[in-house]
């Protein structure tokens, strides 16, 4: 059983939430609304048994909440709470069918009684109607989402759950049963809550009408149980359904098939199989996806290349919005493209993407003497991919992007820092200076002045210096030749590679490495 709070205090609608210990009192406490208008919009999808509201609110007052739900759900049972002890106000409320009438002030222990009186009225209406639960649209969606959703077909008080879902399971039944789950998307209307509430219903209403089903709107779509029986293989004719429902509606549907169970006490498995293939609906271009299609596949690609982190790198660090648009969109395109592609090949390899623009964040504040702040711009970036979208992941990796950029501020520190940045995901090239300084927008000169000002060495000196760095990185994890190493550094002369990498580290390359070895060797042991 379902209670909503709707307060447009916050501190009212926070403190009845957690004051109450609800799911004691054998309630699902769903999420407070702050208005009447977020609690009428998410009243259809929701379902509440009981409404705790206010009864004066900015916007409709909960006198009109009260009446506009119960239009909705006929068996609410609503108490009004109020700071006003106003007989008046009461004799509305009982007039607007109210159950109860509390003032703001009541003690926790009177709101509780209040409640529970409430929900021994709610029970005893379904012990009423539980001879003839299947004319009662809420029982039965109960006991389909028991049954559907939650896998577990015996209902306390009632039997058998299968016995009070008629347009499922009754009539004359020839041959072999079989069963199929199905969730149907709906989009078209406009991306008001309201409007999306409103159009799964005439979904779910069309869908009864067109089809002997049981059907339930759960998470923003609908889940509807058929008998497998009555529907041919012929996708003719589910398509022509569902485009009828298109065309009256003017909407476009996605529709996620389960697979064919024989008993109905396996329709958790059919639904189960219906969700997984529900998570394709970003990635198939059909309006109907079964199952047994993306079961099939193997996989994706998971990983961001070498060659694409590095376009990417040097994109981000051009703070260029419109390309890092273009990469993204290509990038998921081609993903999206391969027909072996899963949901984990996708989420694997946008987070490689991800991990791909953290290292880079990484290596850039690092090389601009801001490692200081790794942890801190970590943490702010920390939970912002919420989906595994084109959208998502550019606005994703814009906001990285942004992060560094924003941090360097302005003037000649910036384009010093800036001119870093971009050697430091350069040290594989011939690094020049004309080179930095075009990308930096400076003179040669001026560039060449003010690094010398804000790092204490030369140009020349720096990409040196960054460049064995990189070297003696490699060399301490990597089996790579001497020749190798130079190049992924940006000298083809191993013979001159070596003499840097002496002047800078005292060792030759050769040595430096077996006395990493040594060393790695000796912190194992």
């Amino acid at each position: 059983m379902r209670i909503m709070i709707v307060d447009d205090e916050v501190i009212i609608r926070t403190g009845l939430a957690k004051v109450i210990k609800w799911n004691e009192l054998g309630l699902e406490l769903l999420e407070p609304a702050a208005s009447a208008e977020e609690a009428l919009r998410r009243i259809p999808e929701e379902r509440p048994n009981i409404l705790l509201t206010d009864i004066r609110m900015t916007g409709k007052t909960g006198l009109q909440l009260a009446e506009e739900a119960k239009q909705i759900l006929p068996d609410l049972e609503v108490i009004i709470l109020s700071g006003y002890d106003d007989f008046t106000y009461t004799q509305k409320a009982i007039r607007q069918g109210v159950s109860d009438y509390l003032l703001k002030t009541s003690r926790p222990e009177e709101i509780i009684k209040t409640v529970l009186l409430a929900k021994q009225r709610i029970e005893e209406k379904w012990a009423l109607s539980s001879q003839d639960l299947f004319k009662n649209k809420e029982a039965r969606n109960r006991l389909f989402e028991r049954l559907v959703i939650e896998g577990d077909a015996s209902v306390p008080g009632t039997g058998n759950a299968t016995a009070y879902l008629p347009k499922l399971f009754s009539g004359e039944r020839g041959g072999e049963d079989a069963f199929l789950v199905m969730l149907v998307a709906a989009e078209g209307w406009n991306d008001s809550p309201a409007s999306e509430a409103l159009l799964l219903f005439a979904v779910e209403n069309m869908l009864g009408d067109l089809f002997c089903c049981e059907s339930l709107i759960q998470r923003q779509r609908v889940v509807m149980a058929v008998r497998a029986t009555d529907w041919s293989t012929d996708d003719m004719r589910r398509q022509f359904a569902f485009q009828k429902i298109e065309r009256l509606l003017k909407c476009e549907l996605f529709v996620a098939a389960g697979l064919r169970v024989d008993r109905p006490d396996k329709l958790h498995e059919s639904y189960e199989a219906a969700d997984e293939a529900f998570g394709y609906k970003a990635l198939s271009g059909d309006k109907l996806c079964f199952y047994e299609d993306i079961a099939k596949r193997k996989g994706g690609k998971t990983v961001c290349t070498y060659e694409e982190e590095l376009e990417l790198s040097s994109i981000m660090l051009d703070d260029d919005p419109v390309a890092l648009k273009g990469w993204t969109m290509e990038f998921m395109r081609q993903l999206l493209a391969d027909p072996e592609v899963t949901r984990k090949s996708l989420e694997a390899a946008v987070q490689s993407v991800v991990i791909a623009a953290h290292r880079w964040l990484e290596r850039v504040l690092e090389s601009t003497g801001h490692a200081d702040k790794i942890e801190e711009t970590a943490g702010e970036l920390r939970g912002r991919l919420a989906e595994f979208s084109k959208e998502a992941l550019f606005q994703y990796l814009y906001s990285v992007m942004k992060l560094y950029h924003q941090k360097l501020g302005e003037g000649p520190a910036a384009h010093v820092q800036k001119a870093m940045a971009y050697i430091e995901e350069n040290l594989e090239n011939d690094v020049s200076l004309p080179q930095v300084a075009k990308h930096v927008h400076l003179h040669p000169n001026h560039l060449s002045e003010i690094f010398k000002k804000e790092t204490g060495m030369t140009f020349v000196d720096f990409v040196a210096r960054q460049k064995i760095r990189r070297a003696m990185q490699i060399l301490a994890v990597s089996p790579a030749k001497i020749s190798e190493v130079a190049a992924k550094v940006g000298y083809e002369d191993v013979k001159y590679f070596g003499q840097i990498f002496k002047k800078y580290t005292g060792k030759t390359p050769s040595e430096y490495r077996e006395d990493a070895a040594l060393s790695d060797g000796a912190n194992k042991g």
